[in-house]
């Protein structure tokens, strides 16, 4: 857990009542870590018998080692000579399970594993990296971009690639004129010792060929382009590999940093806007033993020229495309090969989200079969599945290949034989597989998923053979899981509502109970009596279950006051059983309750935890469904809590801060105030990879843009709006707020104001910037939700 720099402390300082008065308010205020720290960095030796851990109870400038064992012992600093078993990476082990290799600081090492005997493969100043078994035995590494295959019982290096950066040169032989070939010929003609120097040149050449020289490396040159994704078969038969095109003609953005060292302005460079160029790749076979390099055939895709539903908005458009009949743009992962080097597969995305392929690659041709496909008018994504790379995508055996999909509506476990096409689902029901883990055998998948409740988890297991599923934890809360190298033992970080996250020890089985090692959050923290917000849920307008937190008010204000908060990222869990990443906010809302608001921290639309169609809710609609709830919160909270509806107001950053723009524009009347922290004006602005996903692209999709950004709104402003924003904000920039506040100038707006922080970028880090911002959002409640309403 970070340190707690929260401008809440200073502001319940100020403005607390008296149900304070047990903490020491003022010194625990001005305490950046009088909350505690919590453990970190969960990582097991090698022999399964020690948890190591980073942690910092001492509240020293920053977290140190600790560790304890699985006997039962106490807590104990560890020794600095204990890092590097600490930090050790487990060998990956060879089919058999008795040899292991490992890449450490640049270098490859071999492991006996039943006598126990490292031995050191390469000593060298390159770096060697990514090292495999192949089914003879035989060690391959990479370096410097190419592969090389060592025979372990020899020692002996082979080069396997010859991958060269930039182009092939072009050799062009000078052309001899007519006159330069007659006297070239002339001289052989006349002089015995040119007839002798040609006819040594001739034999020389053939003896070469009789000579068992070394064959030369096919030379594959990558044309300025970035090669990545190298693999090889396991039976050294075939090489994989993609080149890829960096975008050209895009234009990044630049961030001036005004409070510099050198007393300048100096620029910070950005990221690009959504809609500019994407990069482009192409993936690749080399046939070792033909000599012979060809492209995987993505042409033969099935699905591969279907173009997404939202194109029908644009007839024009989607003419053009149809003639043109052109394959879309694809990405494909690296290859992942079964045991026996028989088949190889690769996940491959659609640049238009829409595609998420698991395909059978024929070798010898470069051709493609379907294994799975997934296709979602929105965009793919969900746990286990989103990424640029395969994902949860993995062998079992040399037929059956394990992944997780949202074809049900909620990501799942799948099993499939490649061989006959059977698929089984392993996993279903309305909850989500979040993490998943193969065990060492193969024979349990491992996973953390939602089961009983949207906002908790708990570890489970399931025969990869699919049957009953056994819960291995029983902790009400959030559970994330590292399990141990040998699979005996289980490290839980677990958090609840008002409790911070702590460290538990557990024997890997159902029936043993969690034992406590870690007390981190500090008696000042402990001696406040923080809420246990309610767990609510409720229907929204569309007859989908929102869940929800209210933080109830021991005494409310006379006016009956309500804030709605708005948490951000858009897909993210807030209402959850356990310690929010929001730690300000839930302190804050208990300053908000302390002084008589009921706060509502809503799951609304396009949130984490709730399957595909919740997620994908807000496409092409960012404000729409996702703001709605926010209304249909209030309006819980109104028939339910007693909360005025004339005096409601709400506050978020990032995503949230969006919300409450878009709050205030289109729905004032519901809500009087806002503060809209380091808010996204215009989606135009935004990134690519996660704007593209939801909207499309501007060029492509310019009604999804218009009606999901605020600044086209802004002639709505009714209510009282604060602003907040980083002024080297690099990932929501400044520049949004800035042209959000230009539109409100020019429409002769008043009743707003915006509050800059010249050295905080999105995240912010000073305590008197997050003390300053939650101070101004205090008091802008304070002074319009606790006052009569205007009629």
């Amino acid at each position: 857990m970070r340190y707690f720099f929260s401008a809440i402390f200073l502001m319940m300082a100020q403005y607390c009542c008296a149900q304070l008065a047990p903490l020491t308010v003022e010194k625990i205020m001005r305490d950046p870590k009088w909350m505690g720290v919590s453990p970190s960095n969960y990582r097991w030796s090698q022999d399964s018998k020690t948890l190591f851990f980073d942690w910092n109870p001492e509240n020293k400038e920053e977290s140190v080692l600790y560790k304890v064992s699985t006997k039962g012992e106490k807590v104990l600093k560890a020794a600095d000579t204990e890092k590097e078993i600490a930090d050790a990476q487990p060998y990956s082990l060879n089919t058999a399970g008795t040899f292991g290799l490992l890449e450490k600081k640049g270098d490859i090492y071999l492991k006996d594993i039943k006598r126990d005997k490292v031995t050191r493969l390469t000593n060298t100043v390159e770096r060697e990296s990514n090292p495999i078994f192949l089914i003879n035995g035989d060690v391959v590494f990479e370096r410097d971009k190419n592969l090389f295959e060592m025979n372990t019982k020899t020692a002996a290096i082979t080069q396997l690639s010859n991958f060269i950066e930039g182009e092939k040169p072009i050799k062009k032989d000078k052309e001899l004129s007519q006159q330069d070939k007659w006297l070239k010929t002339a001289q052989a003609d006349v002089f015995d010792i040119i007839k002798k120097k040609n006819a040594d040149e001739e034999k020389a050449e053939k003896d070469k060929l009789k000579n068992d020289l070394p064959k030369p490396l096919h030379e594959i040159y990558t044309n300025k382009k970035y090669l990545s994704a190298i693999t090889i078969s396991p039976t050294g038969k075939y090489i994989t590999y993609k080149l890829t095109t960096v975008a050209g003609d895009n234009h990044n953005t630049i961030v001036p940093n005004y409070v510099t060292k050198s007393g300048y302005t100096e620029d910070i460079g950005g990221r690009t806007k959504v809609g500019e160029q994407s990069r482009t790749s192409e993936s690749y076979i080399f046939d070792v033993n033909r000599d012979t390099v060809y492209a995987m055939q993505t042409a033969t895709i099935e699905g591969i020229k279907e173009l997404p539903d939202y194109l029908k908005d644009y007839p024009k458009a989607l003419d053009s495309l149809k003639k043109k009949n052109a394959d879309r743009p694809i990405n494909v992962s690296s290859v992942i090969w079964n045991d026996n080097g028989t088949t190889p597969v690769v996940v491959a995305t659609s640049n238009d989200n829409k595609d998420r392929w698991i395909l059978k690659l024929n070798a010898e041709t470069g051709i493609f079969s379907t294994i799975d496909r997934q296709r979602d008018e929105a965009w793919i994504g969900g746990p286990g599945i989103d990424g640029y790379d395969a994902g949860n995508v993995g062998w079992i055996d040399n037929n059956r290949l394990y992944y997780q999909s949202e074809a049900t509506g909620y990501s799942h476990l799948y099993l499939v034989n490649v061989a006959t096409s059977n698929k089984k689902q392993l996993t279903n029901g309305h909850w989500e597989v979040q993490t998943l883990q193969l065990s060492t055998d193969k024979k349990e998948f491992y996973f953390t998923a939602n089961k009983e409740h949207p906002g908790i988890t708990n570890f489970y297991k399931i025969s990869s053979n699919g049957g009953p599923i056994t819960q291995l934890t029983n902790l009400q809360g959030l559970n994330r899981i590292t399990l141990s190298p040998d699979e005996k033992y289980l490290a839980i970080s677990h958090s609840y509502l008002d409790t911070p996250w702590e460290l538990y020890l557990q024997s890997n089985n159902s029936k043993a109970k969690a034992v406590k090692i870690t007390q981190s959050s500090s008696a000042a923290f402990n001696s406040y009596p923080w809420r246990k917000p309610d767990m609510v849920t409720f229907k929204n307008r569309y007859g989908t279950e929102v869940y929800a937190r209210v933080y109830k008010p021991t005494m409310p204000d006379k006016n009956h006051p309500a804030v709605v908060f708005v948490h951000g990222a858009g897909y993210l869990q807030n209402a959850h059983f356990g310690w929010s990443d929001y730690f300000r906010e839930y302190m804050f809302n208990n300053l908000l309750a302390d002084n008589g608001y009921t706060v509502i921290d809503i799951d609304y639309t396009g949130s984490a935890g709730y399957g595909r169609d919740f997620r994908t809710g807000i496409y092409r609609h960012m404000g729409g469904k996702d703001l709605t709830d926010q209304v249909d919160g209030v309006k819980y909270l109104v028939e339910n809590y007693g909360v005025n509806p004339a005096h409601v107001g709400l506050y978020g950053g990032s995503y949230g801060g969006f919300i409450t723009l878009m709050a205030l524009f289109k729905e004032s009347t519901t809500f009087r105030s806002g503060a809209a922290l380091r808010s996204v004006t215009d989606w135009s602005n935004y990134n690519h990879g996660y704007t593209s996903n939801i909207l499309n692209e501007p060029y492509n999709d310019p009604i999804a843009y218009k009606r999901s950004s605020p600044i086209y709104f802004a002639d709505q402003l009714k209510g009282n709006l604060l602003m907040a924003h980083g002024m080297v904000d690099v990932n929501v920039h400044f520049q949004d707020i800035v042209h959000l506040t230009q539109r409100f100038i020019e429409l002769g707006k008043n009743n707003w104001e915006l509050a800059v922080y010249p050295v905080e970028s999105h995240g912010f880090v000073q305590p008197s910037s997050w003390t300053d911002e939650y101070k101004r959002i205090f008091k802008l409640f304070e002074t319009t939700l606790k006052v009569r309403a205007i009629q």
